[in-house]
């Protein structure tokens, strides 16, 4: 059996020469392979034929990191017929055992032999500061250590049954078949992975399309996984659009369920395809959606004023915002407002913007030019909705820039109190009351994670009530979800809290299965 699971340790120090070494090799390695085109790959087969999609450095977009094969229509349906071949005629028979040594071989490997090449991959595709690339690579490491020990629970044990004199009773949780995994631009390794060995641990097959801005680290993803000895063919690589590919992996009669993390608008619509019975289509899709977020802070009148400024300030602009977690608005409790407002802009205006290969830098670039229109039309809405207190521009032409901006006496009805944006912008609200606070952080249409700063215990008990969210954080931020620790997703708009990294999550991936033979003993 394998050892009790333990988080991965996240390093947050580069001062070693050793560590830094690490990682300038891990750029190296991945500016080696910038030539470099990544098949598909469906059936058994590597397809280097066809039109590419390009990967570009968000924080220098002159910079072509590599390219993949972009699949068609005609490709997807194909890969989901063959998932589906693999799944009847093969993998849904391994044994449980195998499928977890996959995953613990892929951690290992991760862990001692590629951690700064992924990293790097993070850092160089995602633009994601050498910590936050970091931590996504031990998620990553986590979910396939967590994940292959669960299983081995879940499928390797005899599941607890009420004994019924004269019958010999056994449940069985069995795969439910082919798994689209559509996974997220912002955690490009972490939830990609998670989503995938989840699937593929509990007997599924998959047919992954990665985000077409970050799909560089999903294909060497798959290269890892088929070092750890997964059989080719039962992870078909399928990176193309959303409105072609996405919608004929959802869509195929042969799809047994979707696991989709993005946006409220695609996941939605992802609800919408699976709840309707296509012809050759035999059992209701199941989906797991993990969508937006609009993530509150509030901060009681009295609280430890200096923890919750640098909570908010960590949470509101590591990784540019671009976190479904992140803090995207403060609530100011009475006094707390006057006080927290100037710590706030002080520690935003000490952040550092540029490229993060300089791991001084502690924000890059956003993920695109699309993300970077996007963030900055929201800048100018919040002119005119609250107080420019800090940023409100772009940076270097070079790449996606948006300064850290912030804008106070933000009322609740505000557009950028209430709509997610997902770049480096905060709105600081006032409330005289903490259940007033309590009344604005509910107001919006999602539920995630949110943060209460307070000393006092009814406080504290009020919210583990009443605050509206999947994962609530008492005094301190509310990003940093640990595999295992923490299970992670949200209510309402955010999805359908899944929890990925918790106990039930395989549930999700498999169906119960029951068998009564009647005895004689």
């Amino acid at each position: 059996m394998p050892t009790p699971f333990v988080n991965e340790p996240i390093n947050s120090d580069w001062t070693s020469e050793a560590r830094q070494k690490s990682m300038r090799e891990g750029f190296a390695k991945v500016r080696a392979r910038a030539k470099e085109t990544r098949p598909l790959r469906v059936g058994n087969e590597l397809d280097t034929d066809g039109p590419t999609i390009e990967s570009l450095n968000p924080c220098n977009h002159s910079e072509v990191l590599g390219s993949v094969i972009k699949a068609t229509r005609e490709i997807a349906s194909r890969a989901v017929e063959h998932a589906h071949d693999v799944f009847i005629n093969r993998w849904r028979k391994t044994d449980v055992g195998m499928r977890a040594r996959i995953l613990m071989r892929a951690a290992g490997l991760m862990r001692s032999k590629y951690r700064d090449e992924f990293n790097a991959y993070l850092v160089l595709e995602a633009g994601k500061s050498w910590t936050e690339a970091d931590a996504d690579t031990a998620e990553a490491i986590d979910f396939c250590e967590f994940y292959a020990r669960e299983a081995l629970k879940l499928q390797g044990e005899p599941q607890p049954l009420t004994p019924l004199p004269g019958e010999d009773n056994n449940q069985y949780f069995i795969p439910l078949g082919v798994v689209s995994v559509i996974p997220p631009w912002n955690f490009p390794l972490a939830i990609m992975a998670g989503m995938t060995v989840a699937a593929l641990v509990t007997g599924n097959t998959v047919v992954m399309k990665p985000a077409s801005v970050t799909p560089l680290v999903a294909a060497r993803f798959v290269e890892l996984l088929e070092e750890a000895g997964l059989p080719r063919g039962v992870l078909q690589f399928v990176p193309g659009s959303g409105g072609e590919v996405g919608n004929v992996i959802v869509e195929h009669p042969l799809t047994r369920m979707v696991a989709f993390t993005g946006s409220k608008e695609v996941g939605l619509g992802i609800a919408e395809k699976c709840g309707k019975v296509v012809s050759g289509q035999v059992w209701i899709k199941r989906t797991i959606l993990e969508m937006g977020g609009k993530d509150a802070i509030l901060v009681d009148e009295g609280s430890n004023y200096d923890d919750a400024a640098a909570g908010i300030v960590a949470a509101a602009f590591g990784f540019q915002g671009q976190k479904c977690s992140a803090c995207s608005r403060a609530i100011l409790v009475g006094d707390a407002y006057k006080h927290v407002v100037p710590k706030v802009v002080e520690l935003a205006g000490q952040i550092k913007l540029g490229p993060t290969e300089d791991p001084t830098n502690f924000m890059g670039a956003v993920i695109d030019k699309s993300a970077q229109d996007s963030i900055l039309k929201y800048i100018a809405i919040g002119t005119r909705e609250g107080k420019l207190l800090l940023g409100g521009k772009d940076g270097d032409k070079a790449g996606y820039y948006v300064q850290p901006t912030i804008f106070g006496e933000v009322n609740p009805d505000a557009r950028i109190h209430c709509e997610e944006i997902f770049g480096p912008v905060l709105a600081l609200l006032r409330a005289y009351t903490f259940e007033q606070g309590l009344d604005i952080v509910n107001s919006t249409e999602y539920g995630l994670t949110g943060a209460v700063y307070s000393n006092k215990a009814e406080h504290l008990e009020l919210a583990r009530r009443d605050f509206h969210v999947g994962n609530l954080y008492l005094n301190r931020k509310c990003t940093g979800a640990l595999v295992g620790s923490q299970p992670f997703g949200g209510f309402n708009m955010s999805g359908t809290d899944s929890k990925a990294g918790g106990k039930e999550y395989l549930l999700l991936f498999t169906q119960a299965k029951l068998v009564s033979e009647k005895t004689s003993w």
